[in-house]
């Protein structure tokens, strides 16, 4: 299951953060198909945020095909974002944990190494997200 962690100081509206956050663990494995979301009120109580707020992020990951709303039963992933050779033991994967390792070992925090990721990033792909 997924756990919603909200930063209200970025700027990034609450929905589109949980939206963000369900992209990102289909993209790393951490969610597949067939799995199922917390309810819009376990949200709410684990983030302090309203449940419509969860609601219209569901609503938008379902807009996106990758949730569907079941009556009584809740919300489902749909489809993955992971690609089929990347899954949670990938060799990719393996290495970017090592790294991130490498850099708490030198003396690296959270934001260091998140702009230190940004920036080789954005050399690699310097279009944008897509390449």
């Amino acid at each position: 299951m997924v756990v919603f962690r909200i930063n209200r100081r970025s700027g990034v509206a609450t929905y589109l953060q949980i939206v963000q956050q369900v992209e990102q663990a289909l993209r790393m494995g951490a969610l597949a198909e067939g799995d199922r979301l917390p309810t819009a009120a376990q949200v709410a109580a684990d983030t302090k945020v309203n449940p419509n707020t969860t609601l219209k992020a569901y609503r938008e990951l379902e807009r996106a095909g990758l949730a569907e709303v079941r009556q009584g039963a809740g919300t489902f992933i749909t489809r993955t974002l992971a690609p089929a050779q990347e899954g949670p033991e990938s060799p990719l994967r393996a290495a970017l944990a090592a790294w991130m390792e490498e850099a708490r070992a030198r003396g690296l925090d959270a934001e260091e190494v998140t702009a230190l990721f940004l920036a080789a990033h954005a050399a690699a792909f310097p279009s944008g997200p897509d390449g």
